[in-house]
């Protein structure tokens, strides 16, 4: 594959510095960033240059908590907090008992089709029956973590078969872009602790990561209190959570005296700003945890409690609940918060140095605005960085690149029919809802 050379009038470079390259020059090669500066003299020209004008080229965006195949549910729990056991039985578990495999590949292109959409190139998801829609992510040239979502919920059975087939998940083939993981729903809450050491067991044995929910409430710490006298991250730090990736998702109730025991872990928050907010839940302790030296990344978490899959709308929402939280302006910044939605995500999903952020090596997952989308303020008076988390919109994106693979051109979608997708998510809803209906 020839190079391919990229033109913008901003590039981001990314990390956690606010270097903008105006105008700049990124080249990609075999799905690597070859080099990235600016440009000097004349625009390059050619059938192997990209000239995205006055656009802002940035790293990609990390969606680090999403369940892609609860497409088929969006809209079924609203007026319902899916971060209660009640809310979470009723509206969702109840329906999700008359689900069959064959019922999530659409739903999932449908979900991948609207991360893409919006600017996301990387995403970690966690469902049942991943190894029913591994091959739909796939095959959407999007990167991903795919954990096969294991809920216990006291039954023997259920938990024995959800082993066999999470190991059977995790010790399949290499499938490119998409890695496989494990995916306990919630720990100590509906997975038992034999359950949480066998999922730990079987991460160390494959190198896969674990994704997970945890502090939606407190309920892993008052159960962890009182069958083993001490708070859940204390025993999720017995259990070798140092020892594997694992993302524990939402975090709103996470101690802030226990946040030492995930610094140099390689551990992170996925927080999900809106879901806490529409759940009427808790803010996670986010600057706490940086401060602490928590790696903190960001979620959407599913359409049915959140009922959008726009990263850029997390951003700027996390960083006004931060400040709210805290009661005091400006408590994370737009460098911060892009961090948290690139490299910081890229690292808590197992990348490699130098992922997530525009630099030579790197992979090449990028996303490129026009300007006039970011709806920016005069120049010195507002950043580029400041005008992407709280102006920008994911759907103005014009392109969305993964591994130097185009997956989103001049604004049309280029790996997924997106139509037929909608069409055979309505077919399988029915299917599920007449399944109900009957039961």
């Amino acid at each position: 594959m020839s190079a391919l050379s990229i033109v913008a009038d901003h590039v981001v470079v990314g990390g956690a510095t606010p270097e903008v390259i105006e105008p700049g020059v990124v080249i990609v090669e075999d799905g690597l960033i070859v080099s990235v500066g600016p440009v000097r003299g004349a625009r390059p020209r050619g059938r192997d240059v990209v000239d995205l004008g006055a656009s802002v080229l940035m790293p990609g965006l990390v969606n680090a908590h999403a369940h892609a195949p609860m497409m088929l549910l969006r809209g079924v729990s609203e007026g319902h907090s899916l971060l209660t056991w009640e809310g979470w039985l009723g509206s969702i578990r109840s329906k999700e008992l008359h689900l069959t495999p064959d019922l999530l590949a659409a739903s999932t292109l449908v979900g991948c089709a609207e991360m893409i959409g919006s600017g996301t190139t990387s995403f970690a998801d966690q469902y049942l029956f991943a190894d029913a829609y591994v091959d739909a992510v796939a095959s959407t040239g999007v990167r991903a973590s795919v954990a096969y979502g294991i809920v216990d919920l006291g039954d023997d059975d259920r938990r024995d078969a959800s082993l066999i087939a999470a190991e059977a998940f995790v010790s399949a083939s290499d499938d490119g872009l998409v890695d496989r993981w494990i995916g306990p729903h919630a720990f100590f809450v509906d997975n038992r602790i034999d359950t949480v050491r066998a999922e730990f067991a079987l991460a160390r044995r494959y190198g896969a990561g674990l994704h997970a929910h945890y502090a939606t409430s407190t309920e892993e710490d008052d159960v962890c209190e009182e069958q083993f006298d001490r708070s859940a991250l204390a025993m999720l730090s017995e259990l070798g959570i140092a020892d594997v990736p694992v993302l524990l998702a939402h975090a709103n109730d996470v101690r802030v005296q226990d946040l030492d025991l995930l610094a140099a872990t390689r551990a992170s928050l996925a927080v999900a700003a809106s879901v806490a907010m529409i759940s009427g839940a808790h803010a996670a302790p986010v600057r706490a945890a940086l401060d602490a030296g928590v790696n903190v990344v960001i979620g959407t978490d599913n359409v049915c409690g959140n009922n959008n899959a726009d990263m850029f709308e997390e951003l700027r929402t996390l960083g006004k609940l931060v400040a709210f939280a805290e009661q005091r302006p400006h408590a994370i910044t737009p460098v911060e918060l892009l961090g948290m939605a690139t490299w910081r995500a890229r690292d808590a999903m197992g990348g490699a140095a130098g992922d997530g952020v525009l630099t030579e090596g790197a992979i090449a997952d990028l996303i490129a605005l026009p300007v006039a989308a970011l709806h920016r303020g005069p120049v010195g008076a507002q950043s580029v960085h400041s005008a992407l988390v709280y102006g920008a919109s994911g759907f103005d994106t014009t392109h969305v690149m993964t591994a130097g693979r185009w997956l989103k051109r001049e604004g049309e979608l280029t790996t997924i029919d997106l139509p037929a997708a909608l069409a055979r998510r309505q077919a399988d809803f029915d299917t599920l809802m007449a399944r109900i209906s009957a039961a």
